[in-house]
């Protein structure tokens, strides 16, 4: 799923490195099943503010003691191609949402890639245009929001 949807934007992981991500935070990462499928998933793990994962990288494992607690950088969102449009993306979302004002999170931030600024825009998410974010395409963009449940 994940190299069908960032393959074309030269920004697939692979394996190892999304399942070092899931392993990192796995209270913040979710997978979403329609009927006994995968349909998508949903990978946030705390980060520093303005800080994010280097996809050449694999995460470190930390003890959740030692994790950051102010920001959620949610990483990763992908839907099944066959079942996009049908508000799955927004499903995960307000999971995650929830699930930060649970852990209580003050911040979410995100890159957006692939021209997706518009998107996250209509979605609370407010541009860091002072930050560049190496790795992730000439359009990416550092955002966050300050934590408020949908």
């Amino acid at each position: 799923m994940e190299a069908r949807a960032y393959t074309e934007l030269g920004l697939t992981e692979g394996r190892v490195a999304l399942r070092s991500r899931a392993d990192a935070s796995p209270d913040t990462c979710f997978v979403l099943d329609v009927g006994a499928r995968p349909a998508g998933y949903l990978l946030a793990l705390p980060y520093p503010p303005f800080a994010y994962p280097d996809l050449e990288r694999t995460e470190e494992p930390t003890t959740p003691a030692h994790r950051p607690r102010s920001n959620l950088h949610l990483h990763d969102i992908v839907v099944a191609e066959r079942l996009r449009g049908r508000g799955l993306g927004q499903r995960l979302l307000d999971h995650l949402l929830l699930t930060a004002q649970a852990r209580g999170f003050e911040r979410i931030s995100l890159i957006a890639v692939g021209r997706s600024e518009r998107f996250w825009s209509a979605r609370g998410f407010t541009a860091h245009p002072g930050i560049a974010p190496g790795g992730y395409g000439a359009d990416a963009v550092y955002m966050s929001r300050v934590h408020v449940p949908s």
